[in-house]
């Protein structure tokens, strides 16, 4: 009786790991456009408790500071990226997919309506070393334009630094621009 029921727990043990990982290959089949938040997931998760050199500069000044973030720190820091992750039902063809050497990039089309302009993703060896992102926000009364990049460190396979600069602009304001960079020990 003991060897019966070891067998059947083996056998569901088995069913639901082959059912799971189905499923997750099943929803990375269907995405169209290249997994930016879950990258960003999968490296920042790599950095928890890793200290970074970040410069931040607001109209000008310039701040230095060495800070050991957390994984929620690293989320609020890459946000830019999260928020550029252009996978959703309503951004399905919205954009189109090139290579260019090394480079896969997606850009919007002329006639789509989508904050992100242009995401490219440069890879070495089918591993990605460096994404860039363009998004561009505007309505009647703001407009902001963010341009961000990271880097990977081959050798570590983890993020080596990365760039985050903004443009905001409020209607009669004058523009408020934001640099954030860092440096990753």
């Amino acid at each position: 009786m003991n060897l019966k029921n070891q067998l059947l727990f083996g056998l569901l043990i088995w069913a639901a790991f082959s059912c799971t990982s189905g499923q997750a290959d099943k929803k990375m089949e269907k995405l169209p456009y290249f997994n930016l938040s879950g990258f960003v997931d999968l490296e920042l998760a790599k950095l928890d408790g890793a200290t970074v050199t970040k410069i931040s500069e607001i109209n000008g000044e310039e701040t230095t500071v060495d800070k050991t973030f957390s994984l929620q720190d690293w989320k609020e820091e890459f946000e830019a990226f999260y928020s550029a992750d252009i996978n959703t039902p309503a951004l399905a063809l919205s954009y189109s997919t090139e290579t260019e050497g090394e480079y896969l990039i997606h850009r919007l089309l002329p006639d789509s309506k989508g904050k992100v302009k242009e995401i490219k993703i440069r890879y070495i060896k089918e591993y990605p070393v460096a994404i860039s992102i363009r998004t561009t926000d505007k309505n009647l009364f703001f407009s902001s334009i963010t341009v961000g990049e990271l880097y990977m460190n081959q050798a570590t396979e983890k993020i080596d630094h990365y760039a985050i600069e903004t443009t905001q602009k409020v209607w009669f304001l004058d523009p408020t621009h934001i640099k954030i960079s860092g440096a990753i020990r």
